[in-house]
């Protein structure tokens, strides 16, 4: 079937709104009309190629949509559910049977490598193969994902709202929720305050830790950080944080997250726990430098990476949608829609830190 899709043909370069050819899904696949995906920073680091992914590609991973057709094997949706789409994985290694699928062993190849879980290609454009992205490919007004993609939701709550539960959200509450599980009474700092860095601190204050640290460079972000449930904000470009941190705290944090993907704050993380804490890093982070026995071996503490928030997404997923129905996880506050042909101007506003959580909704 022809879709519009929003196709990246070459590194860095804006995306092109053009006709695409999509393949219907095989027994273990859905299709699904798009109602609008989550712009999200690892969008914007495979577009950049910082993160390779065979081009031309058609990329966008946190579509919310409804089920138009579902194959004969597919068991958890059919059609007319309204779902949302988040990573894909083989379902089959030991991580995946033991309740980490974030860590899938195929995790790279299966969302990174331009293909679905049978190894071949969904889409094509005059003839030539599209490369699809997490499995989904959600910058397009349809998409084919694997049934292990999709999650259904209830249908009373706003579906334009729910794709970037599908990844962003769900790596920042998760991060916390899951990965680090701070007990009540512990304290935890969070770098950056884009939808990653807000969702953290939301799920530490659903978790009951009296101290959450905040630190950005924008101011606007640290306010919205103080109504979401940062007890303290730092600005980054006015004050030395990991002193700060460390006064707000007596000594340091248990936990921190980083989603900046800035790698001296990486080190800063680092630095400003309290003995035996832990840093998650969730951000693309490069290249970092870290005095291993003064960073981390002499206090023992831990440097952990997270990914997908260490979520099982059909699980975590309508949790956090309870938890918003709830008022206590009230991601709403960060989203701003955008047309599929602003998708460029989602992207730069994203970056200018002017929106904390584009959603692209697609024509209907």
């Amino acid at each position: 079937m022809d879709i519009k899709a929003a196709i990246t043909h070459e590194k860095s370069a804006d995306f092109k709104i053009e006709n695409v050819e999509l393949d219907n899904p095989k027994n273990d696949e859905v299709l699904v009309k798009i109602v609008a995906t989550g712009v999200c920073h690892t969008d914007a680091v495979a577009r950049d190629q910082d993160v390779p992914v065979p081009l031309p590609a058609v990329l966008g991973h946190e579509g919310a949509g409804v089920v138009e057709k579902a194959g004969s094997n597919v068991k958890s949706v059919e059609e007319g559910d309204h779902v949302v789409l988040s990573f894909s994985s083989c379902g089959h290694c030991e991580n995946c049977l033991t309740g980490h699928p974030a860590y899938c062993l195929q995790f790279n190849k299966l969302n990174f490598g331009g293909i679905m879980n049978d190894e071949t290609k969904r889409l094509s454009q005059d003839g030539e193969d599209v490369s699809s992205f997490f499995g989904q490919s959600s910058f397009g007004t349809f998409a084919v994902a694997n049934e292990r993609n999709v999650v259904k939701v209830d249908k009373d709550v706003d579906l334009s709202l729910l794709g970037p539960l599908g990844c962003g959200i769900q790596t920042g509450a998760g991060t916390v929720l899951n990965k680090l599980k701070p007990k009540s009474g512990e304290t935890i700092a969070v770098y950056g305050c884009g939808a990653v860095g807000l969702s953290a601190v939301m799920a530490a204050k659903i978790v009951g830790c009296p101290t959450i640290i905040a630190v950005d460079v924008h101011q606007s972000r640290l306010d919205t950080a103080k109504e979401l449930g940062a007890t303290h904000v730092i600005n980054g470009k006015e004050q030395d944080t990991v002193e700060e941190i460390k006064k707000i705290t007596n000594g340091g944090t248990n936990y921190a997250v980083e989603t900046t993907s800035v790698p001296a704050l990486a080190r800063q993380s680092v630095q400003a726990l309290k003995p035996l804490g832990t840093s998650a890093v969730v951000g693309v982070t490069q290249e970092t430098e870290f005095n291993i026995f003064e960073d981390i071996l002499a206090e023992g503490k831990g440097l952990v990476g997270a990914i997908e928030g260490d979520s099982v997404p059909q699980v975590f997923i309508p949790q956090l949608i309870d938890y918003y129905r709830k008022g206590q996880f009230p991601f709403d506050k960060l989203v701003k829609y955008y047309e599929l042909g602003e998708i460029n101007k989602a992207f730069d506003e994203s970056k200018e830190g002017k929106t904390v959580k584009p959603i692209v909704k697609m024509p209907e």
